[in-house]
């Protein structure tokens, strides 16, 4: 009687430990979709438009095309950023890529998105898109040298 008890808490245990793991990850993976289309519907296509066309007229030029492929990239992650992280490093030819980027698009894909920021963060629901958009803002000044992970 002992044992069969021992046992059915056993599997209830370890069911309930693997449900509730497996749960969150889908729970969350719903709610990183959720999130990324009200962040589309609510301004995130203005993120991916910029990203977009700066990377087409980066593209024009032969010399500009490895510029306009990280455009891409970063269109493809501002189209859709919950559920993903940035991390940023400084090596010494992404600085200068980065000194350049900054003097023709990057000032003001920053300031657009710094000033898209602050607009969400004016609303208590808005906080978690200006947030978003205050880190891509700062992936404007420094994309080059940025990775990007999916959590």
């Amino acid at each position: 009687m002992f044992a069969s008890d021992e046992l059915s808490i056993k599997t209830d245990e370890k069911h309930t430990k693997s449900g509730k793991i497996r749960g969150n990850k889908e729970r969350m993976s719903h709610m990183n979709l959720f999130a990324n289309i009200i962040w589309f519907v609510l301004g995130g296509f203005i993120s991916w438009a910029s990203w977009m066309v700066t990377g087409i007229l980066w593209s024009i030029t032969i010399v500009g095309i490895p510029v306009g492929v990280q455009c891409f990239k970063f269109a493809k992650m501002a189209a859709a950023p919950f559920g993903k992280e940035i991390q940023f490093s400084s090596s010494g030819a992404s600085l200068l890529i980065n000194i350049l980027w900054m003097i023709f698009g990057g000032l003001v894909m920053a300031a657009e998105e710094a000033l898209l920021g602050v607009i969400f963060c004016l609303t208590i629901v808005g906080i978690p898109f200006g947030l978003q958009h205050f880190k891509h803002a700062k992936l404007a000044l420094l994309p080059f040298g940025s990775k990007i992970y999916r959590i």
